[in-house]
Parts: C-alpha cells; sequence; structure tokens
C-alpha cells in the first residue's frame, strides 16, 4: 500500500500540529507547506517542500490530497482551486463562512469529482466520546438535558481569530466543535428551535462567549456554553475547564475535563416522594433539597473509551482506500453551518429561531 502523498496550506497553529501528526502517521507522506506568509515557513521540517505560493502546491503533480489550514476566509477560494486541480481535500473547520459559500463549493467539487471532507478530529475527543457511549447505552432511560460547556480565563483572542472579515471569534472556533459534537451524538434527533446569546464581552469585534439552546425532537434540552473570560481563583493546570453533563429519568452522569474525569450517578430507588420532615441546611429548611437518605445515591464507573486525534487520520486512510466511510460527511458540516447562522439571528433579534421545523 502507497503513502498517500499530501501537502498543508498554512503553516500557523493548525499548520504546526499537522506537521507533527502527519510525519509519524502510517500510511501519509507530508510532502511540504506552503503559507501567504513566507516567515512560518521558516521552522518547516528539514526534507519538506517550502513552496513560494499556495498555487505552486495545488499543482504539485505529486500532491494527492490537500489540507487547507488557512485563514477561515480563505477556505472558499482553495477548495475550489484545488478541486479544480484534481486534488482531493481535507479542509479544516469551519468548512465555509456560511451555507450560501458552501454550496458554491460544492458545485464545484462534485463537477470535479474529488473526495472532499472536514478535519472535525473533536469527534474523538476522549470526554466527548465518553458521554456519547453513556448517550448510546441508553441506561439513563429518557434523556431531557445534555450540557456541554468550555471555559477559559485569557479572554483575548489571537492573530486572525480578532477579525470578523478573518471568520474570527469563538463561535467560528471552538463553536463548530461543540455544534457538531452535540448533532453528531444524536444524528437521527431533529432541532424544533434555538435560542442564543452571543457576545464580545472584552474582546473589540468578534465573540467570545456564548450560551446556545437547542430544542430537540426528541425531548432533550442541549445547551452549549462557552466563555473565554471566566476568571476564578483556580491552580495553573485547571484554567481551561471542559465539563458535560447528562439528565434522564433513570440516572444521570457528568464529565469533567478532556482526561475524562466523572461517574454515573442513580438512586436504589425512585425518589416520587420526599420524606415529611424538614432538613436545616445553609440555605434554610428544605425537603425536597434535603440530604438523601443513606445508601439512596448509587454510583457507577463511566465506560471506558479510549480515541485521540489521530483516529481521524486512521479514518481518512481507510475510507481514503474504500474500507470504510469518511467519518466526516458534507451534509453533516452544512448542517452545522445552518444552524451557527441560527445562532447568530437569535442572538440579534433576542428570539427563538424554528429550526427543522
Amino acid at each position: 500500500m502507497e503513502d498517500i502523498r499530501i501537502a498543508v496550506i498554512g503553516h500557523g497553529f493548525m499548520g504546526h500540529e499537522h506537521e507533527k501528526m502527519l510525519s509519524e502517521m502510517e500510511g501519509y507522506r507530508l510532502i511540504g507547506f506552503s503559507d501567504v506568509d513566507p516567515a512560518q515557513l521558516e521552522d518547516v521540517k528539514e526534507g519538506l517542500i517550502r513552496y513560494a505560493s499556495n498555487d505552486e502546491l495545488i499543482q504539485d503533480p505529486q500532491v494527492q490530497v490537500v489540507l487547507i489550514a488557512a485563514n477561515n476566509n480563505q477556505h472558499h477560494d482553495l477548495v475550489c482551486q484545488a478541486a479544480r486541480a484534481g486534488k482531493d481535500i481535507i479542509c479544516e473547520k469551519p468548512i465555509a463562512m456560511n451555507v450560501e459559500e458552501l454550496d458554491d463549493m460544492l458545485e464545484v467539487v462534485d463537477e470535479c469529482g474529488v473526495n472532499f471532507t472536514v478535519h472535525h478530529q473533536r469527534r474523538f475527543d476522549p470526554d466527548f466520546r465518553v458521554i456519547k457511549e453513556v448517550y448510546d447505552q441508553k441506561s439513563l432511560g429518557d434523556i431531557y438535558t445534555i450540557k456541554s460547556s468550555l471555559y477559559g480565563f485569557n479572554g483575548n483572542m489571537h492573530d486572525w481569530h480578532v477579525y470578523i472579515k478573518e471568520g474570527g471569534g469563538m463561535l467560528f472556533d471552538w463553536g463548530v466543535h461543540l455544534l457538531d459534537q452535540i448533532l453528531w451524538m444524536m444524528p437521527g434527533a431533529k432541532i424544533r428551535s434555538v435560542f442564543a446569546d452571543l457576545r464580545n464581552v472584552i474582546n473589540f469585534e468578534v465573540d467570545d462567549y456564548f450560551k446556545i439552546l437547542m430544542k430537540f425532537d426528541n425531548g432533550v434540552m442541549a445547551e452549549v456554553e462557552l466563555g473565554t473570560y471566566y476568571l476564578a481563583d483556580k491552580p495553573h493546570d485547571k484554567w481551561f475547564e471542559r465539563h458535560w453533563f447528562i439528565g434522564g429519568n433513570k440516572g444521570t452522569a457528568y464529565v469533567d475535563g478532556f482526561e475524562p474525569q466523572g461517574k454515573i450517578i442513580r438512586t436504589s430507588r425512585l425518589l416520587t416522594n420526599v420524606q415529611g420532615t424538614r432538613t436545616m441546611t445553609a440555605a434554610g429548611p428544605t425537603r425536597s433539597f434535603g440530604p438523601p437518605v443513606e445508601g439512596t445515591i448509587l454510583t457507577e464507573e463511566l465506560p471506558d473509551v479510549r480515541t485521540k486525534h489521530e483516529d481521524y487520520f486512521i479514518n481518512y486512510r481507510k475510507a481514503y482506500d474504500g474500507q470504510e466511510d469518511f467519518l466526516v460527511k458534507i451534509p453533516e458540516t452544512r448542517r452545522v453551518l445552518a444552524l451557527m447562522e441560527a445562532v447568530r439571528e437569535s442572538a440579534r433579534t433576542g428570539m427563538s429561531i424554528p429550526f427543522e421545523a
């Protein structure tokens, strides 16, 4: 089996990540990099080509697959250019700036008959795959809520991410991944409505906070919240917080951290009624929110699910050889883009937006 000969457009943050990973991946031969800023190519590893332009990379006959890791607003033109050169394409997320732009890209890709997919490697995040396994096992009964949250404390965006015209902001950055995870967890469920708050708290142009509520036709209310300016007195290794919560009528589960820690929690008997006596708590007297009777709360370990981001390229290699399907399908990414447009509309109007009704 010959290696897939792959070259990368863009040697910024993600370009460097791809260089490290693809240099070590079995089944791939990394050819080289291009970047509109020549200074970005200065630390490209020895033995790899430093192309003088994106066009030179795309036209190189030895390149089979072009991986686009350029700024978000460049994806459309680069995808179309690579497709017309007969190259298969992996594009970084977001696949496009909007649905209209993506549809235009798809016309070109379809005409040229090339493979086209998106680098949604966070479908392999261990925390996500653990909570997805909990959902898939159906052991929590009827699920009514799923919460996904991501908090950081540094606040400001960086580099081109501070500019709207470049496709900056957190909705285009982490938001794409967080929404894709929710939709991929429940692929058969339709979103009935979307309500969202989208803000630039301390950044001048772009969003650095959002809360998104999605009501699904399977009865699930999903909530996704992200904030880059969540200040807290935390140890140095806790500055970046990731949390999941999933609730059903037969139990709940929580997962904390990208290296998932958490539990499945159940009751030894259904708490259909509360004790007749009151309990004094710090909040005052209560019955509904008093401590449980000893032995009532039971915990279970989370499923053991082990995934890594390299699994994305393992799938791509197998799909490229016709052994399985590409994990990330274009209609799925189009749905995420449409959802992001509904999020922006809800935030602009302050209204709930019907979606897939």
